[in-house]
């Protein structure tokens, strides 16, 4: 059984691997822009939506369903590996030979070479999928913060070096590839699972009849999310995709650096208790919250500072992926809810359920899409900010049913973070009419914003709150008892 104070560390040294990670991806991200050219990260942004695809195709929602099985052995992901490895050799060869009629298709013949040597990460990428596998059934997320951060430092160096020595769009692919062969390397060493020569055709068929509906969901997720990258790259130039991939990009970081931290932490939570639905909605109520908690004023903070921060980060050349930043981080604070919900129905077993949600929700996204993409590249980017409110009473309503925690009373949990957040969202705005240098406007912003919030929240005692300060006096009574028996 897992309980409460290992779910919490694991939280923890989750979120920590992908905030250190990430963090520096943003220190390299902002180096490079200001050395690279947006056409150059526009190229890299169009190939990366196939090399995505692929990998969705490689786990096959077998990963999910290795961490979703009770009792997972290493007959299981031994035959999950050969198998991973046998579908990224056919898509590799796929995309090789494809690469000319895509580059054709996109009137840029510079596509193929690219394609045919980024698609070698696709070998480590179905590897590295087990290991993951493995380190999140086994609550090892402190092994994979080393990992991730020795390989995010290596491959941020390799991509600075040669920007600076002018590869422009090859620097970008470097630090892609090496980023994954140094990742599945130390992991070989860190976490030490090997695979045996075992295939087992009935655990394969085991594990695939769960997995095949977690595929075809997350394909169908995948493409979908992709797809505006796809259509953009052909209506309009590299470097307004760039624009829009940045926009989505910034907030992006801070939404999937906490939210995907806790949904790694919460399947095989949810998983081992799947049998006591109770402490399953109890779990999935705080995990609510606490998503909410973080992300919302973080996600609020940038969009009234978002000229600021393009201004300092990126230098004036950026400046139009602003609308972009500002649109997505509305569109990215209706997904933590969601999130929690799907987690919560794919560890119980209901597999079937998130089949049939994404192919209404999808049939829904391609009216708003085809409609979007008559208007304007701005109306593409409001049109996921619809398309996520409709998802949000579709996402939600099968717990109703499931767990007895539905749509009026999830919202209930989650609006004190929207009010408080919305206050201190207005008061930083404030601070930018005062007309101060660009950089003490920003420091002001943080810091007060930071400070209002927590003041709001101890002033309200929300529920986060609370929860979050008996936990910190916990592990400080906790300090000052082994201090004592010293």
């Amino acid at each position: 059984m897992i309980q409460r104070e290992k779910i919490v560390k694991s939280f923890g040294w989750k979120l920590l691997e992908r905030c250190s990670s990430q963090a520096i991806s943003l220190l390299v991200t902002i180096i490079l822009a200001r050395v690279i050219l947006p056409h150059d990260f526009g190229v890299i942004a169009l190939i990366i939506v196939f090399i995505d695809i692929a990998n969705v195709i490689i786990d096959g929602g077998l990963n999910t369903a290795l961490i979703q099985k009770k009792n997972t052995d290493e007959t299981d992901y031994s035959t999950i590996l050969y198998f991973s490895m046998g579908m990224a050799t056919v898509l590799y060869l796929l995309l090789f030979f494809l690469s000319p009629l895509i580059a054709r298709f996109y009137d840029n013949s510079f596509l193929t070479p690219i394609f045919r040597v980024l698609g070698v990460i696709l070998f480590f990428n179905s590897f590295n999928s087990i290991q993951r596998a493995y380190v999140a059934k086994n609550m090892l997320f402190d092994r994979l913060f080393y990992c991730s951060l020795g390989a995010t430092i290596i491959s941020g160096a390799t991509g600075i070096v040669l920007a600076f020595n002018g590869y422009g769009v090859w620097a970008l692919v470097m630090q892609q590839i090496v980023f994954q062969i140094t990742l599945t390397i130390i992991m070989w060493f860190t976490i030490q699972w090997r695979p045996h020569l075992i295939f087992s055709i009935s655990r394969f068929q085991k594990l695939f009849d769960f997995g095949w509906k977690v595929l075809v969901t997350n394909l169908i997720i995948s493409f979908y999310e992709n797809v505006r990258s796809l259509v953009i790259g052909k209506l309009y130039s590299p470097a307004t995709l760039a624009f829009f991939d940045r926009g989505k990009q910034m907030p992006g970081l801070i939404m999937l650096n906490i939210n995907s931290s806790l949904q790694a932490i919460l399947l095989p939570a949810f998983s081992d208790i799947q049998d006591e639905r109770s402490r399953v909605k109890q779990m999935m109520k705080r995990s609510i919250e606490l998503t909410n908690f973080c992300i919302l004023p973080i996600l609020v903070g940038i969009i009234v500072t978002a000229e600021e921060l393009v201004t300092i980060l990126l230098t004036d050349k950026w400046l139009e992926a602003v609308p972009f930043i500002q649109i997505f981080c509305i569109a990215f604070m209706l997904m933590p809810i969601q999130s929690s919900n799907m987690s919560a129905i794919k560890a119980l077993g209901y597999s079937g359920i998130t089949l049939k949600t994404e192919m209404i929700k999808k049939g829904l996204e391609t009216i708003i899409l085809i409609v979007s993409f008559m208007i304007g590249i701005y109306a593409v980017a409001w049109g996921i900010v619809l398309y996520n409110l409709i998802c949000i009473v579709i996402n939600l309503y099968p717990c109703k049913k499931i767990l007895n925690y539905g749509i009026a009373e999830q919202i209930r949990d989650v609006l004190p973070y929207v009010v408080l957040s919305a206050i201190m969202g207005g008061i930083v705005y404030a601070i930018s009419l005062a007309g101060c240098p660009i950089w003490l406007t920003l420091n002001l912003q943080i810091i007060v914003g930071l400070t209002v919030y927590l003041m709001l929240n101890a002033v309200f005692r929300t529920s986060c709150f609370v929860y979050i300060k008996d936990i910190v006096s916990k592990r400080i009574q906790e300090r000052r008892n082994i201090i004592i028996k010293q």
